[in-house]
């Protein structure tokens, strides 16, 4: 996937088609269906233009329900659930050729305070201390798979840091999780409903591949049919998503063709903003289990 940042801002720009009723564009993607992330970004935008700027979305849940089509336009209907005196509950459908492709409910919040936890942002390299996917591109593009190649040669509106290289350069990680740096790559609108859903767009970014991690597999390895299945997000804090975030994931059970994964979403001075959730698909097909059958296990 190939987007600027101006470009993602464009998609977030709904056109307003009735009461309730929107209308999104695309941006194409390599494999020519929808990214998960832009969905879940528009259908918030969506919910949160029926709902008033005093009540900020707290929680977020998705189904992804057909693979979209980035040549032509999404529909999106909003339907007002409740507003009550602290809670607002939206549910939002993405349509595409009059069939569903994707749903979304989500809540809203009067800002309130009360009990404040949180668990420790873990110890990790600043991400001024690690290189950018272009340094690394250009120092290592000769080694790196070409998958791995073509994918940091990528326009972005997201910048990605991530904590670790190993895993592009096929080395097995010892843990079952890993963590990136990210930011919008560039100046956002001042405006938090943005801030929100530029943070929704990249929570569904790398996340998937995590549970991939305890098997020596990646997203680049052929043989795997991959699918985000659900989706969900939790706002705790105020952040801006110009700024970088640490995103922490982990994956605590694949089983049935499908994989678990979580995250955790902290400001660099270590405040939890955001929890995500997501289940997905990850399906070998005949060529990944006869490559199976010749790879090593994985590491114990």
């Amino acid at each position: 996937m190939s987007v600027t940042l101006s470009g993602l801002l464009d998609v977030l720009d709904l056109q307003a088609s009735g009461d309730g009723s929107y209308i999104g564009q695309c941006h194409p993607t390599a494999w020519g269906r929808l990214f998960g992330g832009q969905v879940i970004a528009q259908a918030l935008v969506a919910c949160a233009r029926t709902v008033d700027v005093s009540r900020p979305p707290h929680s977020v849940h998705c189904y992804f329900i057909l693979a979209g089509d980035t040549s032509i336009p999404i529909n999106f209907e909003v339907e007002r659930i409740r507003d009550g005196k602290s809670f607002a509950t939206r549910r939002c459908v993405a349509t595409q050729k009059g069939r569903a492709i994707f749903a979304l409910s989500a809540s809203f919040q009067i800002e309130e305070a009360g009990f404040d936890h949180a668990f420790p942002m873990p110890d990790v390299p600043q991400p001024d201390q690690l290189p950018s996917l272009k340094d690394v591109l250009a120092q290592y593009q000769a080694v790196l798979p070409k998958s791995v190649t073509a994918y940091f040669a990528q326009e972005r509106a997201i910048e990605l840091r991530p904590v670790s290289y190993d895993r592009y350069f096929g080395k097995n990680l010892p843990t079952t999780g890993q963590s990136f740096w990210v930011r919008a790559d560039g100046p956002l609108p001042d405006d938090p409903a943005i801030q929100r859903a530029v943070l929704a767009y990249l929570s569904d970014m790398t996340l998937l591949d995590t549970a991939l991690i305890a098997h020596n597999s990646s997203i680049f390895q052929p043989g795997l049919q991959m699918a985000s299945l659900d989706h969900a997000l939790w706002f705790h804090r105020p952040f801006k998503a110009d700024q970088w975030l640490l995103y922490t994931q982990d994956s605590p059970n694949a089983s049935g063709a499908r994989g678990l994964t979580r995250g955790s979403i902290y400001t660099q001075n270590g405040t939890l903003v955001a929890s995500v959730a997501q289940e997905g698909l990850i399906r070998q097909t005949q060529e990944g289990l006869i490559r199976q059958t010749i790879r090593p296990g994985p590491a114990q």
